[in-house]
């Protein structure tokens, strides 16, 4: 069951159409999932799982790594997601992701997502199953096993 956290998501999918570079950050998992909707002749837009950063400063880096014909973004704009994965879907959210990239002309945008989408709800799943078992964890009652 996701949590009741308030989420405008009219402001998210505001945010969707008009972003750049964005960073999703997730309420289950320390991923991220970095879309950077520029692109170029030789580059098409970005969506990626990634590792958390330390700060701005490390994420701009990263994104210099992973963007190298790209000038840094003035921001990168990160969306806190305090929902699991699948209410991406769910809301709305990951069809208007879809839609971005769709309308600068890549027509193939879902099927190339998918796999990060798969990839977000294995680690998804995978924490869920630790935090269950106890692994790394702690727990306000003993765990008989």
């Amino acid at each position: 069951m996701d949590n009741d956290y308030e989420l405008d998501l009219d402001a998210v999918l505001e945010t969707v159409r008009a972003g750049d570079v964005l960073s999703f950050r997730f309420v289950t998992i320390s991923e991220r999932l970095l879309i950077d909707n520029r692109f170029s002749a030789l580059d098409s837009p970005m969506m990626k799982v990634v590792q958390r950063a330390a700060s701005a400063k490390e994420r701009f880096k990263s994104l210099k790594v992973l963007r190298p014909r790209f000038r840094l973004p003035e921001k990168i704009t990160a969306i806190w997601w305090p929902r699991y994965v699948d209410a991406l879907v769910e809301s709305g959210v990951w069809e208007a992701l879809i839609r971005r990239m769709e309308v600068n002309g890549f027509t193939n945008a879902a099927a190339e997502m998918q796999p990060v989408l798969d990839e977000l709800r294995c680690l998804e799943r995978a924490e869920l199953h630790r935090a269950i078992a106890g692994e790394g964890y702690q727990t306000l009652w003993a765990v008989a096993r």
